[in-house]
């Protein structure tokens, strides 16, 4: 007997480590840039198996006062030996990062720190040269910072949001397979 319809395949032994983040997480953020005016959001992330040895990441935005979408990207994590991961993350507005990180437990949760190794644009995107991400799972809140180096600054601080679980943990997502 099976269990229920949306538990989704098996986790891919290999992905374990990385369990903690899947599921849909909902929360706010802030943002800032020096070449932008500070800015608070609500964002969505989604990291998602199908069974294989990789986890789907989804990730999208919106403006805290008027709903507006303010970004979307989507990519993969996936394991790269104990302790080491990887993820590739792309957006619509023409820019590819590649990251490399290491993922280990804390005193209050988890945490992944990743760094990009390269960043990839098409002819018309914006400048950004290095990429920061982080994810701190801290006593049941997904916390997420990124940092970036972009149209002639070093690499800076610009996003920070706290976020709570409001899917199931370990289902199956909308990934392909």
């Amino acid at each position: 007997m099976s269990g229920p319809a949306d538990a989704g395949p098996p986790l891919h032994p290999d992905i374990a480590p990385l369990a903690w983040l899947l599921g849909e997480w909902q929360g706010s953020g802030h943002g800032s840039y020096p070449s932008i005016e500070d800015f608070d959001y609500v964002e969505t992330l989604v990291f998602a198996h199908v069974g294989k040895a990789f986890v789907a990441y989804t990730q999208r935005s919106a403006d805290a006062l008027d709903g507006r979408r303010l970004h979307a990207e989507t990519g993969y994590l996936r394991p790269a030996g104990p302790g080491r991961a990887e993820m590739v993350v792309a957006s619509p507005t023409g820019i590819v990062e590649v990251h490399q990180g290491i993922l280990r437990a804390t005193s209050a949760g988890m945490e992944l720190e990743l760094s990009s190794r390269s960043v990839g644009a098409t002819s018309t995107a914006k400048e950004v040269t290095a990429v920061e991400r982080s994810f701190t799972l801290d006593e049941g809140v997904l916390r997420t910072r990124l940092a970036m180096a972009a149209v002639g600054h070093p690499l800076t601080h610009h996003l920070a949001s706290g976020l709570h679980l409001v899917g199931q943990g370990r289902g199956a997502g909308p990934a392909p397979g």
